[in-house]
Parts: C-alpha cells; structure tokens; sequence
C-alpha cells in the first residue's frame, strides 16, 4: 500500500467511524422520556394511589406526568426523534376534542361541561396521541398492556379479599372501579388481556400469576350481579374461544371455556339474586321488584337520552349534563345515547367511526407478513378484537364515553397496526446501517496523485 492510498483510506475510517457514532447516540431519548412516563400515567391511572395515600389527594400526579409526558413528544417532534404521521383514528379523535370544545358554549351547564372536557376527556386524547406516536416495538406494546391488565386483576382480588358494598362486590379504589356495573365493564374489557398475556408467558410463576388473575376476574365480575358485565364478558369469552380456541387451534383453551362456562352457569344459578338480575334483561316486569324497579328507570333514563338527543341534535345539552338536564342526577347507562344527548350526533358519529377503524387497523395486522411470523402480535391482535368487542357490547348498558378505557383501546390498535404494516417493514429493511466504507466513499474526497517526473 503506497502513502497516497493509506492518505485516501484514513478520510474514510473517520468518517465511518463518525457514522457510527452519530448512530449510537441516545437519538431516542425524548421519545424513551414520553414511554416512561406514558407507563407511569398508566399505572398511577390505574392504581389510583391517592386514594390509598391521602397526602396525594392535592397533588395533581397524572397531570404533572402527562405534561412531562407531553413536552417530551414536543421535544421528540422538534428534533425530528418521532414520527409525525398520525393515524386517521387519532385525528378524528382530536376531531373530536374539538367538536366537545365547539359544545360548552351551547351547554346546560358550561362550567361542568368545561371540566368534562378538560379534565377528563383531554386525559384520553393525550393518551392516545402518546401510545400512536411514542410506542415503537411490541416489547413496549406489551408493556402497557401489561400494567393495564395487572393492575386491573389485582384491584379485583382487593377487592374481594375486603369485599366493599355489602351484597354487591365494589372496588376498592374509587373512580371508575368504584361503581359495581363500571368494575364489571372493566373486568370484561381486560380480561382477554390478561388470557393472551397468560398464554405469551414464559415460566411457571408468571403463568400462576395471569391464571390466578383470570379466575380471580371471573369471580370479581359475578360478585358485582352486574347485568351490564355479564353480557360484555359473555362476548370476551366467546370472542377469545373462537380467536384462540377454534382459529388458533388450541384444544386446551376450548376444554377450559367450556369448564368456565359450565361453572358460570352454576353459579349463576346457586344465587338466586343474581340469577333473578339476569331474568330482569328479557323477562322485565316479572322479575323480582328491586330489580324491576331498577328496569324501569334505566328504560327511563334511556327513552330522556334519546329525546335530549332529537331535540339537540347538533351540539347536544353538554358535555356530562344529562343527569343535571333531566333532574334525576343518573347518568343513562347507555354510552351510544348518552353521547349523542350530551354533545350531538356529529360527536356520536365520530365515536362510531373511531370505534370502526380500530377494528380495520386489527382486521390490517392479519394481513401482514409479522403477524404470520409473530406468536406475541397474533395474540396481542386477538385480544384487542376481543375486548373492543366486549366494550362495543358493554357500552350499550354503560356510560363510558369519557373514561380512558376504549380510547386506550383505539390507540393499542393504532400501535400495533404501526408496527406491523408493510411500510414499517420497509422502513426497518431501509434503515439497516449500510456498510462503513460505503457510507465513509460517499464523502470521501481521494487525492490526486502526482504525475511522476519523467
């Protein structure tokens, strides 16, 4: 090797080695920032400390991680760290946050109408917008769906080891675990979580866990008597029978759905208060009184949502209105009817349709070649089905249209429909690192040689 050549073969060492080193970088910093604290909102959301430590009452934790959170996915946009393309769901939900915005000047009551909007509903935004944009593999996906499920099956087993509520199990933190029927939505809409979790696990501790979480769940959800839960998790379990029993082909998972259901039915029908709530759903008035009684006002409650909704059809009485409207002070266990009486049948419209296209981005990962060749994106993706399905069910006997579950839902979908598109397949083959002396050639300036003297 002559002097010249090693002259024109140092310039390209550096710069590979420069190459290399801009690529080791922390370049995802912001974007690890808004993942963990994305985690922590999530768990603190879930685990609700502030009603176990009461020096948390007055701090406002999840909006101090949310904005961390926040300026974070700022910081990420800012230096070109995340990516920018929002999936069409995401948008209609900012669509929708808008449209909520347009309804308070026109509410009942602007004041309650502001906090809804603001305090609760923003939560679900934000969530959304973090999970589409900062989550980018499935270790992180499960992650999340790990908290969520975790948390919701451990809240259940305090629940029943205190047992609050007398006859009718409550959960033992407050918000949206406090009322039976909300915890047995939420037991539904979690357990085909837990079930996929169980059936990704990798040990005998970690299954133990998920399978003690899924009993304790089933228990938790026939002690509340709930109507509502009984139908939301009849479809879960039906939609995880046919997802992982019949088209995965596991004969285990169908012995174990029918000995599940074999023992719902038994003890459904051993509680006689709990077999006479059942009857109320198609029987009505001949059931028993207590809960004829309780047929009849939330018929009541259902036929004023949808008169508030004919006569408001654009912007609604406001956001969380409905029982200062009608002066029963109950909402309408309906979440269809409650939101198209509280904020119109543009927001109702736009709800229906995020719903739908969560269901296209699940009905998309099928067609994809990483969920042929992923156990962990099959099961995440049947999960997903199942418990949309279950909410979709659930939400007709539930007003869940500003809590935080379905809208987690939809941005879980939009995450993993992300990872798994084509276009992400290609964006990973495009940024595979080309080869140093390649990268080093292209800003390599070689250096004349000198014409030897004759």
């Amino acid at each position: 090797m002559t002097f010249v050549d090693w002259r024109n073969r140092r310039p390209q060492k550096t710069t590979a080695t420069s190459a290399m080193d801009n690529a080791t970088q922390d370049p995802a910093r912001p974007s690890s920032l808004a993942y963990n604290a994305l985690v922590i909102f999530s768990f603190l959301y879930y685990t609700r400390p502030q009603d176990v430590i009461p020096a948390l009452t007055g701090i406002p934790v999840e909006k101090i991680v949310g904005g961390i959170a926040l300026v974070a996915v700022v910081a990420g946009l800012a230096t070109r760290r995340l990516k920018a393309r929002l999936p069409i769901e995401i948008k209609l939900l900012l669509l929708l946050f808008a449209d909520l915005c347009l309804t308070i000047p026109f509410a009942f009551w602007r004041a309650g109408s502001l906090a809804v909007v603001f305090e609760q509903f923003s939560k679900a935004v934000l969530i959304a917008l973090l999970v589409a944009m900062v989550v980018q593999n499935v270790g992180q996906l499960r992650r999340l769906l790990w908290v969520q499920a975790a948390a919701v099956a451990i809240m259940t087993w305090l629940s029943i080891v205190l047992r609050p509520g007398g006859d009718r199990l409550q959960g033992v933190l407050g918000g949206i675990f406090e009322n039976p029927n909300d915890l047995a939505v939420d037991i539904a809409i979690n357990w085909p979580l837990g079930l996929a979790l169980l059936l990704a696990a990798r040990g005998p501790v970690r299954k133990a866990f998920w399978a003690a979480s899924l009993l304790g769940m089933l228990y938790g959800l026939m002690a509340t008597f709930s109507r509502s839960g009984f139908i939301a998790m009849s479809v879960a379990l039906l939609a995880c029978f046919w997802e992982y029993g019949i088209r995965g082909k596991r004969v285990g998972l169908v012995v174990m759905t029918g000995i599940l259901g074999i023992a719902s039915v038994a003890v459904a029908v051993a509680t006689p208060r709990y077999l006479g709530r059942l009857q109320s759903i198609v029987q009505g008035g001949n059931a028993d009184a207590d809960d004829q009684a309780s047929w009849e006002a939330r018929r009541q409650l259902l036929v004023s949502s949808v008169g508030l909704a004919i006569h408001h059809p654009v912007f609604g009485v406001g956001p969380g209105n409905f029982p200062a409207v009608t002066e029963s002070w109950h909402v309408t266990h309906n979440t269809y009817t409650e939101f198209a009486a509280e904020a119109g049948f543009p927001a109702l419209a736009l709800f229906l349709l995020i719903l739908m296209l969560a269901f296209r981005n699940l009905r998309r990962v099928r067609r994809t070649a990483i969920y042929e060749q992923s156990k962990e994106v099959q099961l995440f993706t049947g999960a997903l089905w199942a418990s949309l399905a279950a909410y979709l069910v659930g939400a007709m006997f539930s007003s869940t249209e500003y809590n935080l579950f379905p809208y987690f839902m939809v941005a879980y979908t939009s995450a993993l429909y992300g990872l798994s598109s084509p276009a992400a397949e290609g964006g990973f083959e495009a940024r595979a690192p080309a080869s140093s002396y390649a990268v080093a050639a292209q800003f390599r300036r070689p250096i004349k040689q000198a014409a030897p003297n004759r």
